[in-house]
Protein backbone atom coordinates (compact mmCIF):
# COMPACT_ATOMS: atom_id res chain seq x y z
CA UNK A 1 0.00 0.00 0.00
CA UNK A 2 1.57 2.94 -1.09
CA UNK A 3 1.24 6.32 1.10
CA UNK A 4 -0.82 9.20 -0.58
CA UNK A 5 -0.39 12.15 2.32
CA UNK A 6 2.28 11.86 5.41
CA UNK A 7 1.67 14.11 8.10
CA UNK A 8 4.21 14.07 10.47
CA UNK A 9 4.73 16.53 13.99
CA UNK A 10 2.75 19.43 12.50
CA UNK A 11 2.48 22.49 14.53
CA UNK A 12 0.32 25.75 13.28
CA UNK A 13 -0.33 28.54 15.54
CA UNK A 14 -2.91 31.69 14.76
CA UNK A 15 -1.20 34.08 16.92
CA UNK A 16 -1.03 32.62 20.53
CA UNK A 17 -3.31 29.81 19.64
CA UNK A 18 -2.05 26.44 19.09
CA UNK A 19 -4.38 25.55 16.33
CA UNK A 20 -2.62 21.90 15.27
CA UNK A 21 -0.42 20.51 17.95
CA UNK A 22 2.17 17.95 16.65
CA UNK A 23 -0.62 16.42 14.55
CA UNK A 24 0.56 13.23 12.32
CA UNK A 25 -1.79 11.56 9.97
CA UNK A 26 -1.16 8.95 7.34
CA UNK A 27 -3.76 8.52 4.79
CA UNK A 28 -2.83 5.25 2.24
CA UNK A 29 -3.94 5.95 -1.63
CA UNK A 30 -7.22 4.26 -2.46
CA UNK A 31 -8.90 4.69 0.82
CA UNK A 32 -11.37 7.08 2.49
CA UNK A 33 -9.76 8.49 5.81
CA UNK A 34 -12.13 10.52 7.99
CA UNK A 35 -11.42 13.58 10.11
CA UNK A 36 -13.61 13.88 12.67
CA UNK A 37 -13.83 16.30 15.53
CA UNK A 38 -15.40 19.33 17.15
CA UNK A 39 -15.48 22.67 16.17
CA UNK A 40 -12.29 24.39 16.66
CA UNK A 41 -9.98 21.05 17.05
CA UNK A 42 -7.72 21.92 13.38
CA UNK A 43 -9.77 19.71 10.96
CA UNK A 44 -10.44 22.49 8.27
CA UNK A 45 -6.68 23.54 9.05
CA UNK A 46 -5.36 20.55 8.23
CA UNK A 47 -7.30 20.56 4.86
CA UNK A 48 -5.51 23.91 3.91
CA UNK A 49 -2.50 23.35 4.56
CA UNK A 50 -2.61 20.07 2.55
CA UNK A 51 -4.04 22.18 -0.02
CA UNK A 52 -1.30 24.54 0.45
CA UNK A 53 -4.10 27.44 1.28
CA UNK A 54 -2.52 27.96 4.39
CA UNK A 55 1.49 27.43 5.49
CA UNK A 56 2.10 25.55 8.85
CA UNK A 57 4.67 26.47 11.62
CA UNK A 58 6.28 22.93 12.06
CA UNK A 59 6.57 19.41 11.12
CA UNK A 60 6.58 17.69 7.91
CA UNK A 61 3.89 17.39 5.38
CA UNK A 62 4.57 14.79 2.15
CA UNK A 63 2.16 14.38 -0.90
CA UNK A 64 2.57 11.37 -2.66
CA UNK A 65 5.85 10.89 -1.43
CA UNK A 66 7.50 14.52 -2.31
CA UNK A 67 7.59 17.65 0.52
CA UNK A 68 4.77 19.91 0.18
CA UNK A 69 7.03 22.64 1.10
CA UNK A 70 9.00 21.64 -2.84
CA UNK A 71 5.94 21.37 -4.85
CA UNK A 72 5.09 24.39 -7.71
CA UNK A 73 2.34 25.39 -8.73
CA UNK A 74 1.69 22.31 -10.96
CA UNK A 75 2.16 20.32 -8.88
CA UNK A 76 -0.70 21.61 -6.72
CA UNK A 77 -3.31 20.27 -8.59
CA UNK A 78 -2.47 16.60 -7.40
CA UNK A 79 -5.46 17.95 -4.87
CA UNK A 80 -8.59 18.77 -5.59
CA UNK A 81 -11.00 20.66 -3.13
CA UNK A 82 -14.88 20.18 -2.26
CA UNK A 83 -15.83 22.07 0.47
CA UNK A 84 -19.53 22.85 2.21
CA UNK A 85 -19.42 26.63 0.55
CA UNK A 86 -20.21 26.26 -3.15
CA UNK A 87 -17.46 28.03 -5.03
CA UNK A 88 -19.27 28.56 -8.37
CA UNK A 89 -20.05 31.30 -10.57
CA UNK A 90 -24.33 31.05 -10.39
CA UNK A 91 -24.89 33.12 -13.58
CA UNK A 92 -23.27 30.08 -15.52
CA UNK A 93 -24.80 26.52 -16.89
CA UNK A 94 -23.52 23.46 -15.12
CA UNK A 95 -20.82 22.58 -17.87
CA UNK A 96 -19.40 26.34 -18.12
CA UNK A 97 -18.77 26.42 -14.93
CA UNK A 98 -16.51 22.92 -15.41
CA UNK A 99 -15.17 24.28 -18.55
CA UNK A 100 -14.15 27.59 -16.90
CA UNK A 101 -12.32 25.32 -14.02
CA UNK A 102 -11.00 22.95 -16.68
CA UNK A 103 -9.39 25.95 -18.37
CA UNK A 104 -7.20 27.26 -14.63
CA UNK A 105 -6.15 23.87 -15.02
CA UNK A 106 -4.60 23.74 -18.51
CA UNK A 107 -6.58 21.23 -19.66
CA UNK A 108 -6.06 20.98 -23.90
CA UNK A 109 -9.65 21.64 -25.69
CA UNK A 110 -10.37 17.78 -26.12
CA UNK A 111 -9.64 16.86 -22.63
CA UNK A 112 -11.95 19.61 -21.54
CA UNK A 113 -14.67 18.19 -23.66
CA UNK A 114 -14.30 14.73 -23.06
CA UNK A 115 -13.93 15.20 -18.97
CA UNK A 116 -16.78 17.93 -19.26
CA UNK A 117 -18.92 15.65 -20.95
CA UNK A 118 -17.74 12.37 -18.48
CA UNK A 119 -18.85 14.38 -15.31
CA UNK A 120 -22.34 15.84 -16.86
CA UNK A 121 -23.02 12.10 -17.31
CA UNK A 122 -21.18 10.55 -14.29
CA UNK A 123 -22.95 12.91 -11.36
CA UNK A 124 -26.52 13.11 -13.45
CA UNK A 125 -26.26 16.69 -14.30
CA UNK A 126 -27.43 16.30 -18.11
CA UNK A 127 -31.36 16.87 -17.52
CA UNK A 128 -29.82 20.49 -15.54
CA UNK A 129 -27.92 21.86 -18.87
CA UNK A 130 -30.04 24.71 -19.74
CA UNK A 131 -30.10 25.65 -16.17
CA UNK A 132 -28.18 28.23 -14.08
CA UNK A 133 -26.23 27.46 -11.15
CA UNK A 134 -27.51 30.19 -9.45
CA UNK A 135 -31.43 28.67 -9.79
CA UNK A 136 -30.33 24.82 -8.95
CA UNK A 137 -31.15 23.37 -5.33
CA UNK A 138 -28.57 22.94 -2.69
CA UNK A 139 -28.01 19.64 -3.20
CA UNK A 140 -27.51 19.65 -6.93
CA UNK A 141 -25.48 22.85 -6.75
CA UNK A 142 -23.31 20.62 -4.63
CA UNK A 143 -23.31 17.75 -7.04
CA UNK A 144 -21.63 20.46 -9.05
CA UNK A 145 -18.92 21.34 -6.97
CA UNK A 146 -18.06 17.91 -6.02
CA UNK A 147 -17.71 17.63 -10.02
CA UNK A 148 -15.54 20.73 -10.53
CA UNK A 149 -13.29 19.21 -7.83
CA UNK A 150 -12.72 16.24 -9.95
CA UNK A 151 -12.04 18.15 -13.42
CA UNK A 152 -8.38 17.63 -13.13
CA UNK A 153 -8.68 14.53 -12.32
CA UNK A 154 -6.79 14.72 -8.75
CA UNK A 155 -4.77 11.94 -6.79
CA UNK A 156 -6.08 13.14 -3.61
CA UNK A 157 -9.49 14.40 -3.16
CA UNK A 158 -10.20 16.80 -0.05
CA UNK A 159 -13.91 16.84 1.21
CA UNK A 160 -14.56 20.02 3.79
CA UNK A 161 -18.04 18.90 5.55
CA UNK A 162 -19.36 18.48 1.53
CA UNK A 163 -23.04 17.86 2.93
CA UNK A 164 -23.24 19.61 5.96
CA UNK A 165 -25.55 22.40 3.98
CA UNK A 166 -27.49 19.92 2.38
CA UNK A 167 -31.17 18.02 3.24
CA UNK A 168 -31.09 14.08 3.98
CA UNK A 169 -31.82 13.10 0.98
CA UNK A 170 -29.49 15.47 -0.88
CA UNK A 171 -26.74 13.88 1.49
CA UNK A 172 -27.94 10.72 0.64
CA UNK A 173 -27.24 11.13 -3.30
CA UNK A 174 -23.89 12.65 -2.38
CA UNK A 175 -22.92 9.44 -0.41
CA UNK A 176 -23.46 7.39 -2.92
CA UNK A 177 -21.50 9.64 -5.29
CA UNK A 178 -19.13 9.50 -2.32
CA UNK A 179 -18.82 5.63 -2.15
CA UNK A 180 -18.61 5.65 -6.24
CA UNK A 181 -15.14 7.44 -6.02
CA UNK A 182 -13.83 5.52 -3.37
CA UNK A 183 -15.40 2.19 -5.03
CA UNK A 184 -13.12 3.53 -8.20
CA UNK A 185 -10.27 3.87 -5.97
CA UNK A 186 -10.02 7.52 -5.26
CA UNK A 187 -8.02 8.64 -2.29
CA UNK A 188 -10.18 10.76 -0.24
CA UNK A 189 -9.39 12.79 2.76
CA UNK A 190 -12.90 13.63 4.72
CA UNK A 191 -14.23 15.83 7.22
CA UNK A 192 -17.33 15.72 8.42
CA UNK A 193 -19.87 16.22 11.37
CA UNK A 194 -22.46 13.53 10.76
CA UNK A 195 -20.72 10.27 12.57
CA UNK A 196 -23.01 8.17 10.81
CA UNK A 197 -21.66 9.53 7.39
CA UNK A 198 -18.03 8.69 8.55
CA UNK A 199 -19.27 5.01 9.58
CA UNK A 200 -20.64 4.07 6.27
CA UNK A 201 -18.18 6.02 4.01
CA UNK A 202 -14.69 5.68 5.32
CA UNK A 203 -12.00 3.05 5.33
CA UNK A 204 -10.17 4.88 8.59
CA UNK A 205 -11.14 7.43 11.17
CA UNK A 206 -8.90 9.43 12.92
CA UNK A 207 -10.80 11.40 15.58
CA UNK A 208 -9.29 15.03 16.64
CA UNK A 209 -8.67 16.88 19.84
CA UNK A 210 -7.11 20.15 20.42
CA UNK A 211 -5.45 19.77 17.37
CA UNK A 212 -3.58 16.68 17.97
CA UNK A 213 -5.26 13.09 16.80
CA UNK A 214 -5.95 11.22 19.63
CA UNK A 215 -7.14 8.01 17.83
CA UNK A 216 -7.18 6.37 14.55
CA UNK A 217 -8.15 2.31 13.19
CA UNK A 218 -11.06 1.59 11.07
CA UNK A 219 -14.93 1.81 12.25
CA UNK A 220 -14.43 -1.79 13.96
CA UNK A 221 -10.89 -1.02 15.65
CA UNK A 222 -12.23 2.08 16.91
CA UNK A 223 -15.75 0.14 18.06
CA UNK A 224 -13.50 -2.45 19.65
CA UNK A 225 -11.74 0.19 22.22
CA UNK A 226 -15.35 0.88 23.80
CA UNK A 227 -16.08 -1.05 27.08
CA UNK A 228 -19.15 -2.75 26.44
CA UNK A 229 -20.92 -4.31 23.00
CA UNK A 230 -24.33 -2.54 23.12
CA UNK A 231 -25.88 0.57 24.36
CA UNK A 232 -28.74 0.74 26.96
CA UNK A 233 -30.46 4.09 26.99
CA UNK A 234 -32.70 4.62 30.70
CA UNK A 235 -35.10 7.17 31.89
CA UNK A 236 -35.84 7.00 35.61
CA UNK A 237 -36.95 8.71 38.54
CA UNK A 238 -34.00 7.44 40.61
CA UNK A 239 -30.95 7.74 37.95
CA UNK A 240 -28.22 7.44 41.49
CA UNK A 241 -30.15 3.98 41.87
CA UNK A 242 -29.76 3.18 38.38
CA UNK A 243 -26.60 3.94 38.11
CA UNK A 244 -25.78 1.49 41.05
CA UNK A 245 -27.09 -1.10 40.10
CA UNK A 246 -25.78 -1.38 36.58
CA UNK A 247 -21.94 -0.96 38.64
CA UNK A 248 -22.68 -3.82 40.81
CA UNK A 249 -23.72 -5.62 37.41
CA UNK A 250 -20.11 -4.89 36.19
CA UNK A 251 -21.76 -2.34 33.51
CA UNK A 252 -19.84 0.88 32.55
CA UNK A 253 -22.40 4.11 32.92
CA UNK A 254 -21.96 7.00 31.02
CA UNK A 255 -24.00 10.41 31.61
CA UNK A 256 -24.00 12.75 28.29
CA UNK A 257 -26.31 15.77 29.30
CA UNK A 258 -29.69 14.15 30.42
CA UNK A 259 -28.80 11.06 29.16
CA UNK A 260 -28.18 7.79 31.07
CA UNK A 261 -26.44 5.58 28.75
CA UNK A 262 -24.88 1.78 30.16
CA UNK A 263 -22.88 -0.14 28.44
CA UNK A 264 -23.06 -3.33 28.25
CA UNK A 265 -20.53 -6.09 28.39
CA UNK A 266 -22.75 -8.35 26.26
CA UNK A 267 -25.89 -8.18 23.64
CA UNK A 268 -29.30 -8.29 26.18
CA UNK A 269 -32.47 -8.47 25.03
CA UNK A 270 -34.83 -5.30 26.88
CA UNK A 271 -36.29 -8.13 29.02
CA UNK A 272 -33.10 -8.95 30.46
CA UNK A 273 -32.31 -5.38 31.08
CA UNK A 274 -35.26 -4.65 32.38
CA UNK A 275 -35.45 -7.56 34.38
CA UNK A 276 -31.56 -6.90 35.64
CA UNK A 277 -32.52 -3.00 36.78
CA UNK A 278 -35.70 -4.09 38.52
CA UNK A 279 -36.73 -1.78 41.50
CA UNK A 280 -35.04 0.91 40.63
CA UNK A 281 -37.76 3.03 39.15
CA UNK A 282 -37.13 2.67 35.19
CA UNK A 283 -39.60 4.73 32.84
CA UNK A 284 -38.16 4.15 29.70
CA UNK A 285 -34.91 1.68 28.49
CA UNK A 286 -33.32 1.25 24.59
CA UNK A 287 -30.90 -0.87 23.69
CA UNK A 288 -28.42 -0.11 20.71
CA UNK A 289 -25.89 -1.76 18.88
CA UNK A 290 -22.61 0.55 19.96
CA UNK A 291 -21.53 2.77 16.57
CA UNK A 292 -19.12 5.04 16.13
CA UNK A 293 -21.19 8.15 18.08
CA UNK A 294 -20.32 5.90 21.46
CA UNK A 295 -17.06 5.60 20.00
CA UNK A 296 -16.86 9.78 20.17
CA UNK A 297 -18.38 10.27 23.23
CA UNK A 298 -16.49 8.40 24.87
CA UNK A 299 -12.55 9.09 23.47
CA UNK A 300 -13.35 13.14 23.05
CA UNK A 301 -14.32 13.64 27.17
CA UNK A 302 -13.76 17.72 27.25
CA UNK A 303 -13.09 18.14 23.76
CA UNK A 304 -16.36 18.74 23.11
CA UNK A 305 -16.53 22.30 24.06
CA UNK A 306 -16.54 24.26 20.81
CA UNK A 307 -13.65 26.55 20.15
CA UNK A 308 -13.67 30.04 17.86
CA UNK A 309 -11.13 28.49 15.72
CA UNK A 310 -11.13 26.71 12.76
Amino acid sequence: MTVALQIDDVHKWFGSHHVLDGLSLRVDSGEVMGLLGPNGCGKSTVLNIVSKLLPYDLGRVRLMGKPLSEMGHRERELVGVCTQHCALYPDLFPAENLHFFARLYGLSEQERHERVAELMHRFGLENFARTRVGQLSGGWRQRLHLAVSLIHKPKLLLLDEPTAAVDLEARMDLWRLIEGLRDSGTTILLTSHHLAEAQRLCSRVALMRNGQVIAVGSVPELLARLPGQAVAKVQSEDSEAVMQRALDLGWHVRQHTDEMRLLLPQHLSLREIVDALDGTKVSAVSVLAVTLDDVYLELMGEGLRPSPFI
